[in-house]
């Protein structure tokens, strides 16, 4: 059990990201009281200095510590007069370079903790720093590796390119939650619930999800519409005629003259029919995504994927053949048992069906996983994910002619990677960047669904959740519809 103590506690979430990161799989707890250590990390802010002490049972007690004035670090400025967001960057740099030293690691995002790296050389050009400036700026700051970097920079440039001609600053995206899905992945921990068992209550989820659009799509009359992206779960777990009836709901009740993408993620082929696809094509929409996750049969098998590699094909090939033209498909590195050459067996198996996008996600355990709950059953089990990987679908995607539009990271990622989006030119999927680089307001309905509101710099956001249990989203959907009510009357609607 690693021990934490730190003070002011406001950065403990900071803390804990990075100890995680560095001490990937070892039990820890913050400012709590905690028996039978063997790894103290102790940060304490004082007197305008951050004092770190890190020690380890086996090396004797505090036989070895680290106390570091940081005041050089930050120009000699007084760090009682800091902002907030300068003092936590100092404490992190500090930490990582102590940790680092400790570990005998190096972390290819340095010390940065975020979920939106490309979202800081985004605002940094904003503000009308050159590139080497930024690049400057981001190396002192974050001790970010140069492969990352150039990565966060390209990724940034080509968002503002795709974005030029979208006044995204006046309007705003719409989400729609749809949680069920066939079975519950062994990793996942998103809201979704066994289509099986939730069948007799889908009719009534959808009608409440279309009370909850007919008072938003008042409410927001006279703005315009940017994207609409229906996820989940997985969407296509409803019938034609139940998604048939969201989408007419939708279309009568939001302007889509200005849509640039309308997105459904079609998600799990075990839940594609002929007839499905037909209904999103009489619709109009633009873009769908089949996430196979991997195309290695054994590894479906332990994930709980419940569908085989040619169904994977089979529901690739009966898309193209309903006319979808813009299909993306997701994969997952670091998942149980997977080596380089099974990856690089997925991603020549997508490459002969030469999707428009591939999303490559880096494996995030979260608390509410069962691989974490139930990581005893599990912990034989070989997970791992690396640079080397990561460089491996980056050439498959090349190869495909694609390149990166989106990116960002979670906590708990394996190898501190990273989840990038490729696509060929001019099929990127537009609610990944609006959403995941902050640049405008996310209005989400359903269970589980969490609408953001941006403040004009896009520094900070309000959230207005939904319940996640689709039972108490049915019941208390009058409720739901009441939060967002709240807001506009706050904001004189």
């Amino acid at each position: 059990m690693i021990d934490i103590q730190i003070v002011p506690e406001e950065f403990q979430y900071d803390v804990q990201s990075m100890v995680q990161a560095f001490y990937m799989g070892h039990p820890f707890k913050i400012n709590s009281q905690v028996q039978d250590y063997y790894r103290i990390l102790k940060v304490v802010y004082e007197e305008n200095r951050i004092n770190i002490i890190l020690s380890d049972n086996e090396k004797k007690l505090f036989e070895e510590h680290y106390e570091i004035d940081c005041s050089g670090i930050v120009n000699h400025c007084d760090l009682s007069k800091t902002h907030r967001t300068e003092l936590k960057n100092v404490l992190k740099k500090l930490l990582y370079s102590v940790m680092s030293k400790d570990t005998g690691k190096e972390l290819p995002w340095g010390n940065l903790t975020g979920i939106r790296p490309a979202k800081i050389p985004g605002m940094l050009f904003e503000q009308g720093m050159r590139e080497e400036q930024v690049r400057k700026t981001m190396k002192e700051t974050y001790l970010i590796s140069d492969e990352k970097l150039n990565l966060a920079i390209d990724i940034s440039r080509r968002e503002s390119r795709i974005l030029s001609d979208i006044n995204y600053k006046e309007g705003y995206s719409l989400y729609v939650g749809i949680p069920f899905c066939p079975t519950t992945c062994l990793y996942c921990s998103f809201t979704s619930y066994p289509i099986s068992m939730y069948k007799d209550k889908v009719d009534s989820y959808v009608d409440s999800v279309i009370k909850e659009i007919k008072f938003l799509g008042e409410q927001l009359k006279g703005r315009e519409l940017n994207t609409v992206y229906i996820g989940g779960g997985t969407p296509t777990t409803l019938e034609p005629d139940q998604m048939d009836r969201l989408i007419t709901s939708l279309k009568e009740n939001f302007d889509f003259s200005t849509v640039r993408e309308f997105t459904v993620e079609a998600g799990r082929p075990d839940s594609i029919t002929e007839e499905k696809l037909k209904t999103l094509k009489k619709h109009n929409v633009s873009r769908i995504s089949i996430n196979p996750q991997t195309m290695n049969q054994e590894t479906l098998d332990i994930i709980g994927r419940r569908h085989t590699v040619e169904q994977v094909k089979e529901a690739f090939k009966l898309a193209r053949q309903c006319g979808f033209n813009n299909i993306n498909m997701d994969f997952i590195l670091g998942l149980p048992q997977e080596d380089e050459k099974m990856v690089r067996y997925s991603m020549e198996e997508a490459k002969k069906l030469s999707p428009e996008g591939i999303t490559v996600h880096s494996l995030a355990l979260k608390r509410a996983a069962r691989l974490n709950i139930m990581k005893d059953k599990y912990s034989d089990m070989h997970m791992e994910n690396s640079s080397e990987l990561m460089k491996v679908t980056e050439k498959y995607s090349e190869e495909m002619n694609m390149k990166p539009y989106y990116l960002y990271g979670q906590k708990n990622m394996a190898g501190n990677q990273e989840n990038v989006g490729y696509s060929i030119e001019g099929c990127e999927g537009l609610y990944n960047i609006l959403m995941m680089g902050d640049f405008q307001d996310v209005w989400a309905v359903g269970a589980g669904a969490v609408t953001k509101l941006l403040s004009p710099d896009r520094k900070e956001g309000k959230r207005i959740d939904t319940v996640k249990n689709v039972d108490q989203y049915i019941e208390r959907i009058d409720e739901m519809i009441e939060r967002k009510r709240k807001y506009f009357q706050s904001m004189g609607c």
